[in-house]
């Protein structure tokens, strides 16, 4: 059974994947392209759900993920019959306050040697995605390992607050 962290303030990370592509924050969506000194990433913000009757299959940590600065959250809902990320306007500390799950917004962080997966919840075995294309979204997929990278260096920040 997964236990939940106890924090009440968000961790913040930067975020890439193996082809050094990095998330920046595009209108309301994540978009994947190269890490450069032009660019800014986008600074993933999370939270620990506290919810102790969420049972997932896998190891892990369920995580809130968010936006710092801009009230998004990384959402998954159905769109024509697919699985799809979403950025939805919501503060991360409501999610993280709410006594229930709000599985929707929900992850199952897992670690694989050095790098992260993030599996929906709501979707199971559908997994946070990049492609290996610059200036594509940041995408759900079932298929990992082959067309779109799954794993993704999780790395603090410091001197946020």
């Amino acid at each position: 059974m997964l236990t939940p962290q106890r924090q009440g303030t968000p961790g913040f990370h930067s975020i890439r994947d193996s082809h050094q592509m990095v998330w920046v924050l595009k209108g309301n969506s994540l978009i994947a392209v190269p890490s450069s000194s032009n660019v800014k990433p986008a600074v993933i913000c999370s939270l620990p759900c506290k919810d102790t009757n969420v049972h997932v299959e896998g190891k892990g940590s369920l995580i809130y993920l968010g936006i710092m600065g801009a009230d998004l959250c990384l959402f998954c809902a159905e769109i024509e019959g697919q699985p799809t990320l979403q950025l939805k306007e919501k503060k991360i500390m409501d999610l993280y306050r709410e006594n229930e799950a709000q599985v929707p917004f929900l992850f199952l962080r897992s670690i694989e040697v050095s790098t992260s997966t993030f599996q929906s919840v709501a979707y199971p075995n559908w997994f946070i995605a990049t492609s290996s294309e610059a200036g594509q979204p940041v995408i759900l997929t079932k298929e990992r390992g082959k067309t779109y990278n799954t794993n993704f260096f999780f790395s603090a920040e410091t001197g946020f607050q």
